[in-house]
């Protein structure tokens, strides 16, 4: 009982960090992430106490150095415009943040189960990801859970009321979806590169009731939660053998088990769409590009559409194409696309940078765990990819890592001597 109320406890944690949002009776500025960020500051201050030296790793240091240059960058455009808007100057302080409230979270995490790995993480974001689905179908069949949670959760609900779209607490629009694209394709990493997992029954249902969720749900909640499926889908297809049309014999469980519960989803989805007209809606949202090509013969959505009518914005000197306005609030262009609005606010010289820093991070893991090394690719082809819909990034899944791998060779916390708990304790 003890064990399954820590893990509980580890799950919410993960979530108030991976979905962060505000109370309505705290001041607005206050969010569950930076609240994890002060434990994350006070923890690692501890432990720096503990060992009697401050110890950074190199490769995160690049990484600040990468965060630091572009934060530069882009005081520098703020500056010399003479405007106002520090939206990614001060990016350096939201780096900060993500890295402190991910120390907290791999700290409770090695504290339940002994140690702090992918695969643990994996399946915590899983949880927390299956947790916001369901949320968001209460949320929205339940008047009296809504008028509950809009009573104390402060994450711009007005407009998503406004606009009629499914969400979570903290779990919405474009964030939401690029979050649960991280999780399928962590899911589908998991699966296809740790035979312990693959070994168990319950681990492979687990992981796959949330990816089934995820991918249904999700894409009710967020369409951009569809890049994450056909990537995730991409990399189970290679590492399992299928995409060569060899299927490896250390793979016969998880394709029998993944086969069984890709025809349950589509008959209980099939079932829902059939007999609840919400459902029926929500569905066809979520899947409008599918529906449009089954019954039209084209492939095509209204937020597409107007994406490539409208949203494609490009500085129109070569003064903004360098250094950029200063500019990136209050979507001043006119347009949502993250290529479009870095390069209008910190020209290429800004973005370039910031582009890098994505490309270090992946690199740095994927060298470290070389048996993820395709899953840092997809992770890195997503970042590259969500930027044409949005400005978001996915620094948050890295700042874990780097808190895992500080965790991991602190030499308090880690004596030579200590009995860890076995690899296969997962929940």
């Amino acid at each position: 009982m003890g064990h399954i109320l820590k893990i509980f406890a580890i799950g919410l944690v993960v979530s108030l960090f991976y979905f962060s949002f505000g109370f309505t009776f705290l001041p607005s500025g206050i969010n569950t992430k930076m609240i994890l960020a002060l434990f994350g500051l006070l923890t690692a201050s501890y432990h720096a106490i503990q060992n009697r030296s401050l110890k950074v790793s190199r490769p995160l240091l690049g990484a600040v150095g990468f965060v630091i240059l572009f934060s530069i960058i882009c005081f520098v455009s703020v500056d010399y415009h003479h405007t106002n808007d520090f939206s990614y100057a001060t990016y350096f302080v939201s780096f900060a943040v993500w890295i402190f409230s991910a120390y907290t979270v791999c700290t409770l995490v090695r504290w339940g189960h002994g140690t702090v790995n992918i695969s643990l993480i994996a399946f915590h974001l899983t949880g927390a990801c299956f947790v916001q689905c369901i949320l968001a179908l209460l949320i929205d069949s339940s008047p009296d859970f809504q008028i509950w949670v809009n009573r104390y959760i402060d994450q711009g609900q007005d407009f998503l009321l406004e606009v009629n779209r499914l969400y979570g607490i903290g779990a919405s629009l474009d964030n939401a979806g690029v979050r649960f694209s991280i999780v399928l394709i962590m899911i589908a990493g998991v699966l296809s590169n740790e035979e312990a997992v693959r070994n168990s029954r319950l681990k492979i249902v687990m992981l796959l009731t949330g990816f089934f969720t995820i991918i249904v749900i999700g894409n009710m909640m967020s369409r951009t939660t569809s890049i994450g499926t056909g990537l995730a889908l991409l990399y189970f297809m290679w590492n399992t053998g299928i995409f060569r049309m060899v299927i490896k014999s250390d793979f016969f469980k998880f394709h029998f088990i993944f086969g069984f519960m890709f025809v349950l989803a589509l008959l209980v989805t099939a079932y829902f769409y059939q007999v609840d007209s919400v459902f029926h809606d929500q569905i066809r949202f979520a899947f409008e590009g599918f529906f449009n090509w089954i019954e039209k013969g084209e492939w095509r959505t209204d937020s597409t559409d107007k994406l490539n009518n409208n949203m494609w914005v490009w500085p129109t000197d070569l003064n903004t194409w360098i250094i950029g306005t200063g500019l990136f609030d209050n979507w001043i262009f006119g347009t949502d696309i993250g290529y479009c609005r870095f390069i209008l606010y910190c020209g290429l010289t800004g973005f370039s940078v910031f582009a890098l820093f994505f490309v270090y991070n992946a690199a740095v893991f994927a060298t470290k765990y070389r048996q993820y090394r395709g899953m840092f690719f997809f992770f890195l082809v997503l970042t590259f990819i969500i930027w044409i819909k949005v400005s978001t990034d996915i620094f948050l899944i890295y700042a874990l890592f780097y808190c895992m791998d500080m965790l991991s060779n602190n030499k308090v916390l880690n004596p030579k001597n200590e009995n860890r708990l076995l690899y296969s304790r997962y929940v």
